[in-house]
């Protein structure tokens, strides 16, 4: 397959291919499908997302915080390592390798971001979170 540069369509494809692996993944698959009842609308509010993500096309208009919120009880570490295994292979074999390298440093930052949300518990008010017992209302 021919490495592509980043535009709308090679996004598009390379988040279909992506999910495609995500949805038959051994680890993943299960949590995914459970959580996405129409696909098709997911895949185009996902490659909305990294369009805005990495084109600043502003075509994003979600909340991807409180929507990982609902489904942190089965969300670990190790599934996010996974999550961003199969996005630094789709990437890799998918994208021109300073595309992939861009979209796979994105990945980890969005990652990283969303395991501290998820930690942190950002749903709740301030002083209920862990780590602020102690905070005043």
């Amino acid at each position: 397959m021919a490495q592509r540069e980043l535009d709308e369509s090679s996004l598009r494809e390379l988040v279909d291919a992506f999910y495609a692996r995500i949805r038959a993944d051994a680890a993943l698959g299960p949590i995914f499908n459970d959580a996405i009842h129409d696909w098709p609308e997911h895949l185009e509010k996902l490659a909305a997302f990294w369009s805005s993500v990495m084109l600043a096309s502003g075509r994003y208009k979600g909340r991807p915080v409180p929507a990982h919120m609902k489904h942190r009880d089965r969300i670990t570490p190790e599934l996010f390592d996974r999550w961003l295994a199969l996005w630094a292979q789709t990437t890799n074999e998918r994208m021109a390798p300073e595309v992939a390298h861009a979209l796979q440093a994105k990945a980890a930052r969005i990652a990283e971001s969303l395991q501290i949300a998820m930690l942190l518990r950002l749903d709740l008010p301030p002083a209920s979170r862990p780590g602020n017992e102690h905070a005043v209302p």
